[in-house]
């Protein structure tokens, strides 16, 4: 087994085959510590952390809490925030971490879980026998090249992208047109109060900025900008003058850094928002920055890199244990990946979208307009936030900025008909304890689209069969329970509620009854206000 790449998608990934007794060879073609960019993580990282063991290592390196963030954006020129537990009870922070430090954590952390990690070794080729591929040719310290082969190849190589590389894979995003220039700073102001270690991002007419505090004392400064005027005006001031230009044009952040001392930098990052258009093939699987980018707006980049981490050793693990499955849980795993890149693509989109009060080329390039269609269905609206998990920032676009008319006509018409349904519901909930029978007469009937398939679906570090629900904020199905798959099979648009109940009954335990029929409302409730279910006739 071999892993190009090892950062937090290929640590991740070498980690967790090691773990179920594979042997691991991991390649970086630096040695570490060594610098990177993104230090704002995300609390959904938090979990993956936790199944790593490498918490308490991140607790003992010092990395600051990061509670939620503090922006300059939208209608309103002052500072607001906005934090993770206003919708993440369990994991209500994440951290600001020094990516060399971090890095490495999670390397030698592969390490002691038995992966034979070479650093200084610079993959050159995947080799490919009839179609799939079979090892990699790659270089060391002393410029020897090396022939290896494996029976399975993790491309977690960054941004360099091996494979894709290749393989013509990568399709470049063309509304984000972006180039950051970043730097480090000493002496930095922190924002005030429990905000303090928020990263704070200011908007301003020619782009935006980011300002991270570090545990070292140090701030990671940066400016995201239009790539083409951004490589113009490097191209005339040069990478400092250049930073500290559009520092000038950011007054709250210009505060901030009044007092600071440039230490580390600057640098220059352009092109990165891609997305391979497949990422899985005959013994390969793309991981992290290798797979996609976004753009930096919501701090996603680690998020991804460990997520797709723990899908891709499940989906090799898989391959290896049950070739059966190799095309289900391939399917799975790039509409999981999938879905998370779409998620932050889209609301990145919105927020950009959203920001009317800048004025400027940046930004009306980056309008999304009416006659865009993008938001006006509603499934925009259920996609986009509705149907996601929530990370906080999806309802503040809506209050901040000034989203696209459309996209708020979508909002309201969703939020109108699921409130008219939750009181629809409530009422015969009502009626049925006061001995009216119009909920158990009632008639339900599915939405067009719903059904239960048989599907890979992630398991216990591996894909296994399952049942998945397809519905409207699902269409690419979830992990459905027994209950829910019996429930929707017999929902027929004959079958009343009360025939309903009593089917499920007749398979039941006599004295789960009364359990099971609160279960069974529960559910048919669920499925009603979110849509699922399209018509309950008789309430």
């Amino acid at each position: 087994m071999i892993v190009i790449g090892g950062g937090p998608a290929g640590s991740t990934a070498a980690t967790l085959l090691a773990e179920q007794g594979l042997r691991v060879l991991l390649l970086e073609r630096e040695r570490f510590p060594r610098d990177h960019v993104g230090e704002s993580m995300l609390p959904a990282s938090v979990p993956v952390l936790q199944e790593l063991g490498v918490l308490e290592q991140m607790e003992e390196a010092g990395f600051l809490p990061k509670y939620g963030a503090t922006m300059v954006w939208g209608r309103d020129d002052s500072p607001w925030s906005w934090y993770f537990e206003e919708t993440n009870t369990r994991y209500p922070y994440s951290y600001q971490v020094w990516r060399p430090q971090f890095d490495q954590i999670l390397l030698e952390n592969s390490r002691r879980h038995g992966v034979d990690v070479r650093e200084g070794h610079r993959v050159v080729e995947v080799i490919f026998e009839s179609g799939k591929a079979a090892g990699v040719r790659f270089q060391d310290e002393e410029g020897a090249l090396h022939t290896v082969g494996a029976a399975f190849v993790v491309d977690a190589s960054g941004q360099g992208g091996v494979l894709a590389a290749k393989l013509g894979l990568r399709n470049w995003d063309p509304f984000f047109r972006n180039l950051a220039v970043y730097g480090y700073y000493t002496g930095a102001k922190r924002l005030p109060g429990r905000d303090e270690t928020n990263i704070f991002i200011e908007a301003h007419p020619r782009g935006w900025l980011w300002n991270i505090p570090l545990h070292t004392g140090w701030a990671s400064v940066g400016a995201v900008v239009d790539s083409e005027s951004g490589q113009e005006g490097v191209g005339k001031l040069g990478l400092r003058d250049f930073l500290h230009s559009q520092l000038a044009a950011a007054p709250h952040m210009g505060e901030m850094l009044q007092d600071a001392t440039l230490v580390s930098g600057p640098f220059i990052v352009k092109d990165w928002s891609y997305v391979c258009e497949r990422l899985v093939g005959d013994g390969y699987v793309l991981a992290g920055d290798a797979a996609c980018f976004v753009d930096p707006l919501f701090s996603s980049g680690v998020h991804l890199a460990l997520m797709s981490g723990v899908l891709s050793a499940a989906y090799v693990t898989t391959v290896l244990k049950d070739p059966g499955l190799t095309e289900a849980a391939g399917d799975t795993y790039q509409e999981l990946y999938f879905k998370e890149y779409s998620h932050f693509r889209e609301l990145a989109r919105l927020f950009y979208s959203s920001n009317l009060a800048s004025e400027g080329y940046f930004w009306e390039a980056r309008r999304l307009l009416d006659e865009d269609g993008k938001f006006s269905p509603r499934h925009s609206f259920i996609q986009a936030v509705a149907g996601q998990p929530p990370r906080g920032y999806e309802r503040v676009v809506l209050e901040k900025g000034e989203p696209p008319n459309n996209f708020v006509s979508s909002v309201r018409e969703v939020e109108s008909e699921r409130a008219a349904r939750r009181s629809r519901w409530g009422n015969a909930i009502a009626g049925a304890r006061a001995g009216d029978d119009r909920l158990l007469l009632a008639v339900p009937r599915l939405s067009p689209g719903v059904e239960v398939k048989r599907k890979a679906v992630l398991g216990d570090g591996e894909f296994v069969w399952g049942t998945v629900l397809t519905t409207v904020s699902q269409p690419e199905g979830t992990p459905s329970s027994g209950l829910v798959t019996r429930l929707v099979s017999m929902i027929d648009g004959s079958t009343s509620v009360g025939e309903l109940l009593a089917g499920m009954r007749s398979q039941a335990d006599p004295s789960q009854a009364e359990m099971l029929d609160r279960s069974v409302l529960t559910t048919l409730q669920i499925l009603f206000i979110d849509g699922t279910i399209e018509s309950l006739t008789g309430i």
